[in-house]
């Protein structure tokens, strides 16, 4: 499908450039290069930014709403969670709002008139830039010339939802980041249906985070090691798998473990964070936190994603078996965003060996991209045309880690038949066009949403 072609204008981006408070690495560089060629061409864009935690992809995404804006066109960000959506916005108002660009904020506690009012800015072009959670997939969220569909920690998201809002556009961009794509994703990437961009450059200062995996025999000392920490003035994060007990084996709650912690250890100063409190609750613990009145944060996975406090160095995560390698590398971002030494402390009794397999990854490996490739490995690439996100593929003979060379040479090919071939009209494609066309007409929608 023909898109829009993006020109970049070469004084607009100087003055984006200009506008930062940071000179941008040599990989952020090049990672808007290429988004920036993709937008200038008019099919589609479909590309993958790969960046671990505080690599700077949000700048990246930046310069591509920039770059859609200036072509009189719109774009929409979608992010997973409130807290997520709201630090976008407050970054992207404060560096584009400075370069004429009306950037608004949609979720689902905004008021009747205040939503209104936003839609009718949107349906005008008024808007320029819509962030939000889940609240932009909505039917009365209507664009005036959406070109640019963003979606941040896409592996929160499933393979229908990001397709909703690529369809609020008429064949618009898609850009999608990840600090740990899903598996389904990268096995995309790997048929070649999906470019992709790696940030492998961080900003200066930066340490990897140190990760042990311990025994729950050895969680004094882990706690013991925490208290320390937060005695030399950092803070800390403890995260649970569940919100409240249940009877599902023992497994560590937020809400129990926070009440014994304030009855046994008060001087930690420990708060509490979890789903299902009010956004205004959840607010004003982040505050607190991001404040330093509060010196450990007892939590679910709400901190996967959207929380960024400099202090904070340990992160320590309770039953860390029951998690996945996509959480468990976002968990260990939450920490290690200062020049401080950061720790992320993994408590498990794993009773199974794949279970085993994960934490020794989460203990030999930092980079996101190597660890969806164990991810891959260990979980299966899903269904290429489904919206299944992880298992065994679909293929009969095929193996995407053995046979790659087969596949990037398959993947050159189709490239080269489809440049000179696009709608496979020549009657020697007339059969594959066929084959395509029958059984997969729906899915490959969805394939192009990443």
């Amino acid at each position: 499908a023909e898109g829009v072609a993006h020109r970049p204008d070469p004084e607009a981006l100087k003055r984006f450039y200009d506008a930062l408070p940071f000179t941008l690495t040599r990989a952020q560089r090049r990672v808007v290069a290429d988004v920036l060629s993709d937008m200038a061409a008019p099919r589609p864009m479909h590309r993958l930014v790969q960046g671990d935690v505080g690599s700077g992809k949000t700048v990246v995404a930046a310069a591509a709403i920039f770059n859609a804006v200036c072509s009189g066109c719109q774009a929409a960000m979608m992010a997973p969670t409130e807290i997520l959506a709201e630090q976008h916005a407050a970054s992207l108002q404060d560096l584009l709002g400075r370069l004429g660009v009306r950037v608004e904020l949609l979720t689902g506690r905004l008021p009747a008139r205040r939503r209104e009012a936003l839609l009718e800015g949107l349906a005008s072009g008024e808007v320029h830039v819509l962030v939000g959670t889940h609240a932009v997939l909505d039917r009365q969220v209507t664009f005036r010339r959406l070109s640019l569909a963003v979606t941040d920690e896409q592996h929160r998201f499933g393979v229908r939802q990001r397709a909703l809002l690529a369809a609020k556009g008429f064949s618009p961009d898609v850009l999608v980041m990840t600090a740990t794509p899903i598996p389904r994703t990268l096995a995309l990437t790997l048929y070649g249906d999906l470019d992709v961009s790696v940030i492998n450059e961080m900003p200066p200062g930066r340490r990897p985070v140190r990760t042990r995996w311990l025994r729950p025999s050895q969680r004094g000392q882990a706690y013991r090691f925490l208290a320390e920490q937060v005695a030399r003035g950092r803070q800390a994060y403890v995260v649970c798998p569940l919100v409240e007990g249940s009877e599902d084996g023992g497994a560590k709650a937020a809400v129990d473990l926070h009440r014994r912690l304030v009855r046994k250890l008060p001087h930690l100063k420990a708060g509490l964070l979890h789903g299902r409190m009010s956004g205004a609750e959840k607010q004003e613990v982040m505050r607190a936190f991001r404040d330093g009145e509060i010196s450990v944060l007892v939590a679910t996975t709400v901190v996967e994603v959207g929380v960024d406090v400099p202090n904070a160095t340990v992160m320590l995560v309770e039953d860390a078996d029951r998690f996945g390698l996509a959480q468990l590398h976002q968990l260990r971002g939450r920490v290690g965003r200062g020049s401080a030494e950061s720790y992320c402390l993994l408590i498990a009794e794993p009773t199974t060996p794949e279970a085993e397999q994960r934490l020794r990854v989460m203990e030999q490996v930092h980079d996101g991209l190597e660890i969806a490739e164990q991810d891959l490995r260990l979980r299966g690439p899903g269904e290429i045309f489904g919206t299944r996100q992880h298992g065994l593929p679909d293929l009969r003979v095929a193996d995407p880690f053995r046979d790659l060379e087969l596949l990037e040479l398959a993947r050159r090919e189709a490239r080269r038949l489809l440049e000179a071939d696009p709608r496979l009209r020549r009657p020697e494609h007339a059969a594959l066009r066929r084959r395509l066309a029958r059984p997969y007409a729906d899915q490959l929608r969805l394939v192009m949403t990443g």
